[in-house]
């Protein structure tokens, strides 16, 4: 009976369980790989803010002021529906994929998009968003771009698949790209569909005036901030 045994094939399972066993190694080395990442990111801010903070107390200890680099990131809001826009506005909208209220969009600044920021300012709100902000809206609104499809950003091979060859392979690869305005924002930006936040709570204030008359629309630089918190 023990030469019959011997002559038998492998049970069923038997190369399923190797081949599960080797994927759950290749798992195990993937996530030590992103939690070095992650940690390398964060030193980066953490740097980045501490330099910031001694340039700020030199000049100050010297008499001077201390002006931070231009903003290269900005996050744009929608306010208004589709009633009484005339026709500059509301193409720049659907360029900038801002096709309802309360939608949002990541926007590389540069002279164009400065320009095209400039036309549709009445209809929109913008401001330069921190990294907790650009985390948070990706974490809890973050859905990517498949095919056309929107598709929810629940483990990091959705983000893998679209955006791997360009080295982003988890949401904190995607977040870095966003954040830092990097080499490849612009494939990042167009794989994240265009954030769907409520309506803000308290409300808004007087939708027909600037944000630095006591309104809502316009530059609002980095007060930004407080309305993705009470939109997101």
């Amino acid at each position: 009976s023990s030469g019959i045994n011997a002559e038998w094939p492998l049970r069923p399972g038997s190369k399923k369980k190797a081949s599960s066993a080797k994927l759950a190694v290749l798992r195990a080395a993937r996530r030590k790989e992103i939690v070095k990442r992650t940690a390398k990111y964060y030193k980066q801010y953490e740097a980045a803010d501490k330099e910031e903070i001694r340039l700020h107390r030199e000049a100050k200890a010297n008499g001077n002021y201390y002006v931070p680099a231009e903003a290269k990131l900005a996050f744009v809001i929608r306010l208004r529906g589709v009633n009484n826009i005339p026709p500059k506005p509301r193409k720049i909208m659907k360029l900038m994929r801002l096709r309802q209220i309360n939608n949002g969009v990541f926007i590389k600044l540069n002279k164009a998009s400065k320009e095209m920021l400039r036309i549709a300012t009445p209809f929109i709100t913008y401001g330069f968003p921190n990294l907790k902000s650009v985390r948070e809206l990706i974490y809890k609104r973050g859905f990517g771009k498949i095919n056309g499809q929107r598709v929810a950003i629940n483990e990091n091979s959705v983000i893998e698949s679209a955006l791997g060859k360009y080295g982003i392979v988890c949401i904190e690869d995607l977040i870095h790209e966003i954040f830092t305005v990097g080499p490849h924002f612009k494939q990042a930006n167009n794989f994240l569909w265009h954030f769907k936040l409520s309506c803000q709570r308290g409300g808004l204030r007087v939708i027909n005036n600037h944000f630095v008359e006591g309104g809502d629309f316009g530059n609002r630089e980095h007060f930004i901030n407080n309305m993705i918190r009470k939109a997101n």
